[in-house]
């Protein structure tokens, strides 16, 4: 059967491409839908679907574009009610893409309208299931989304409609199955996600703690309950916009792509209340960067930051970037719904020097003057890593603040003392430093290669599960 993952790592997202006979659908598509067209027009074949598994929380689907440009039908499962043209499937009906069909199984519980795909090949042999949110690799979908669009959706509720569904409509499904899930390890939607992309359905429910056989329905609500984290912010207002509609990206992308001299850079960011985004590594940002701008690189999980931090979807961004990544970075931003880019500063930041505009700059330590001044003098070390994280392995007498919870905790950085921040590798304690010098603060040193590097060195590691912690 020709059935194609296309996996973005960033994001870690799956959308899924299938054919036969010169009629192609798209799963889950991603906001950027140039791809998908790209690829059927090399296998000659028209899209004739856009399935989706459900309104997603974590991405704005292509939905809309791909409808736009190529005259595909729009599929929602049974319960959806999308604020535009969409054809609602019923629970169990079959449709056609060339010499396969597709069956739509309602697995209610991620959300009300979360439908699972079943794929059928050409001779009628069940060959994989599309799973959305519904079952992921080592894991199930959280529960507590939807809640924050629809209220009287409380988690327990949608955990209780997860267990019927997983144990009603997709256990009792063939164990050759492949299991092809939205997401893998990295994504918010699940906490405990395989790296691994695919698996059987046998597999899965032999090594899934969610699909045990003898577990009650009790159980599964607890331990799926059990360890949730809040949910990024964006999350809610990416749902409104797959529900309502957006506006089209070759919109978003011709007002972003509008390129700025640094008067012209300078001006808009007095003028208007947009956010300087500047998306170059923590090494190059650190050495010098237009004041008041945050750090969020492209090199990372840029999107998936950009959502934790910036709790306005509708906020106006300037962008710095690397000559040349401008697009991309517009493009990356429109998939968490980040579509007012305003404009970027033309040939970079180098052109903002040469303009003898000014600059701030962080201080950065490496390693090894981490540790010949935390065995010198102890200095304060915050740490922003996860809690997870922090709780298996951390400097002694360190202080965990996690970076996605930074703004509501801003009061517990000290202005008078100085202090050391890290992550992991650097990347993320970076995000925090530019945020910390766009508040006023000063004292403060950032250590580049992070905790990774802070280990390998002199320098007292616990790995007990108390960590001392401010939250």
């Amino acid at each position: 059967m020709k059935v194609q993952q296309i996996y973005t790592g960033c994001l870690a997202h799956a959308a899924y491409y299938l054919e036969s006979r010169g009629e192609a659908a798209i799963f889950d598509p991603l906001r950027e839908v140039k791809p998908y067209i790209d690829r059927a027009e090399h296998d000659g074949a028209k899209i004739k679907y856009v399935f989706e598994t459900h309104f997603h929380a974590d991405f704005v689907s292509g939905h809309l574009n791909l409808k736009e440009k190529t005259g595909a039908t729009i599929v929602f499962g049974p319960t959806a009610k999308p604020g535009y043209d969409a054809l609602i499937a019923e629970d169990g009906q079959i449709f056609t893409v060339g010499d396969y069909k597709v069956k739509a199984i309602h697995t209610p519980g991620h959300t009300m309208e979360s439908t699972t795909y079943l794929l059928i090949d050409e001779n009628g042999k069940e060959h994989g299931i599309i799973t959305g949110d519904t079952l992921f690799i080592g894991d199930v979908g959280r529960p507590d989304l939807a809640q924050h669009v629809v209220s009287e959706l409380t988690e327990e509720k949608l955990a209780g409609h997860l267990f019927d569904s997983l144990r009603n409509k997709i256990m009792p499904l063939d164990d050759k199955l492949i299991v092809y899930p939205n997401h893998g390890a990295g994504s918010a939607c699940g906490k405990k996600m395989s790296s691994e992309t695919t698996d059987t359905l046998g597999h899965q429910k032999k090594t899934n703690y969610a699909l045990r056989a003898d577990m009650t329905k009790e159980e599964f609500i607890k331990e799926l309950l059990e360890g949730l984290t809040a949910p990024p912010g964006y999350f809610p207002q990416n749902v409104l916009m797959n529900i309502k509609g957006y506006e089209s990206i070759d919109t978003i992308m011709e007002r972003g792509t509008n390129p700025l001299s640094p008067e012209a850079f300078e001006a808009a960011a007095n003028e208007t209340s947009a956010l300087v985004l500047d998306t170059r590594d923590a090494e190059t940002f650190s050495k010098g960067f237009i004041p008041n701008s945050v750090n969020i690189g492209l090199e990372g999980s840029f999107a998936q930051w950009v959502g934790e931090m910036i709790p306005d979807v509708k906020q106006e961004i300037l962008l710095v970037c690397e000559p040349g990544k401008e697009e991309e970075a517009i493009i990356r931003l429109s998939r968490v719904g980040y579509d007012k880019t305003l404009g970027y500063l033309e040939n970079g930041f180098e052109s903002w020097k040469k303009a003898g505009k000014e600059i701030d700059r962080i201080q950065r330590m490496n390693a090894d003057e981490f540790a010949l001044a935390y065995n010198d003098s102890r200095p304060l070390v915050i740490d922003v890593r996860k809690k997870s994280e922090f709780d298996s392995e951390h400097v002694i007498g360190a202080v965990n603040i996690p970076l996605n919870v930074i703004n509501q905790h801003l009061a517990e950085f000290p202005k008078d003392n100085e202090f050391v921040l890290h992550c992991a590798g650097g990347y993320r304690s970076m995000i925090a430093a530019s945020i910390l010098k766009q508040r006023g603060w000063e004292n403060f040193v950032d250590v580049a290669g992070g905790f990774a590097d802070i280990k390998t060195k002199n320098v007292e590691v616990s790995r007990f599960i108390e960590p001392k912690t401010m939250l």
